[in-house]
């Protein structure tokens, strides 16, 4: 049985969160080995998450390109190229050829799996309740973290590129998101935490913007920062499903968001009261969530379970079953 796909959001996430401490180290004047930790723990959770991956595959007996054109799972695979991109960039910082080389790579391969998986969206096979927010991942998350990425391994022309890419698809995938939401039932509960996906690309772009232009904050940084205001309503508001669902692992999709807009906000304001307050709530709250997910990651029932629900999430006539599942589960 293959380990489920949307385990890689734990090295996504922290990387958000080395990334938040980076751009907090500028406003706040920290030593700069201090986020270079942050990154080392996320980097080693990658290759982990990788190598776990592929030993439970090789041991499984389902196909790899199964899971990856599974509707619910096969999305969140772009989760690897885009954590590679962020710590390529970081590695450039210490070698810079090796790092350009892991940013290259990881562009790469994000776009061949883009082009092939929206290849397999237009056979005309994908229901309209499979999308939830992990659509994000492939297209948007992959542009505009490649265009931040490329610009910091002195590629700003790859990076404009991918910042094309990311917007055009932010918009076409964020319109078919919310268009799910709003006319289809509510999304199953293994699924409910990908909402906060929507967050993350205006963030995501804004940093590239920076990193792209070089300007101080000005209007497009100001549209982008409108855009994560608006969000982070639209999440507040969701906040009481959020709090009803069960725990699991599926909760590390709110931390690459959470990141992203702590890292835009230290870069765009400058505020150091601000960037403190962020920041400390977001280490807090990962914190509490690693530590929360420990049991979970080590018990094998656990981790077939997860996949089942995923699984169970994308046929609908199991959608109810498997929120009963995951409630059964969680007691």
């Amino acid at each position: 049985m293959r380990i489920p796909l949307n385990t890689f959001a734990i090295a996504f996430g922290l990387s958000g969160l080395a990334e938040a401490w980076t751009a907090a180290a500028r406003v706040l004047s920290l030593p700069s080995w201090l986020p270079h930790l942050f990154w080392a723990v996320a980097a080693i959770a990658w290759v982990w998450l990788i190598a776990a991956h592929l030993i439970a595959g090789a041991r499984g007996d389902q196909r790899l390109r199964d899971q990856l054109r599974h509707p619910a799972q096969g999305p969140l695979a772009a989760l690897v190229p885009v954590t590679g991109m962020l710590l390529g960039a970081e590695l450039a910082h210490f070698q810079h050829r090796a790092g350009e080389i892991v940013v290259l790579a990881a562009i790469t391969v994000a776009a061949l799996f883009a082009g092939w998986l929206i290849g397999t969206w237009l056979e005309g096979r994908l229901t309209l309740e499979a999308v939830h927010g992990g659509y994000l991942l492939p297209t948007v998350a992959g542009g505009l973290v490649a265009a931040d990425a490329a610009a910091a391994v002195g590629h700003p022309m790859v990076g404009w590129a991918a910042f094309g890419v990311g917007v055009f698809f932010s918009i076409v995938i964020t319109t078919l998101i919310l268009l799910r939401l709003v006319v289809r039932p509510s999304l199953p509960d293994p699924l409910v935490p990908t909402v906060a996906i929507l967050l993350a690309p205006p963030a995501v772009a804004g940093l590239a913007w920076f990193a792209l232009a070089g300007d101080a904050f000005g209007p497009v940084p100001a549209a982008f920062a409108g855009l994560t205001v608006v969000l982070t309503l639209v999440e507040l508001a969701f906040l009481p499903r959020f709090l009803r669902l069960p725990f699991s692992l599926g909760f590390w999709s709110f931390t690459f968001p959470a990141g992203a807009v702590t890292a835009f906000t230290a870069e765009a304001s400058g505020n150091r009261a601000v960037t403190v307050v962020l920041l400390t709530a977001l280490t807090a709250g990962l914190a509490a969530l690693a530590v929360r997910s420990l049991p979970i990651a080590g018990r094998r029932r656990e981790r077939r379970h997860a996949l089942d629900t995923l699984t169970a999430a994308d046929d609908a006539d199991a959608r109810k079953a498997a929120r009963g599942l995951v409630g059964h589960s969680a007691g």
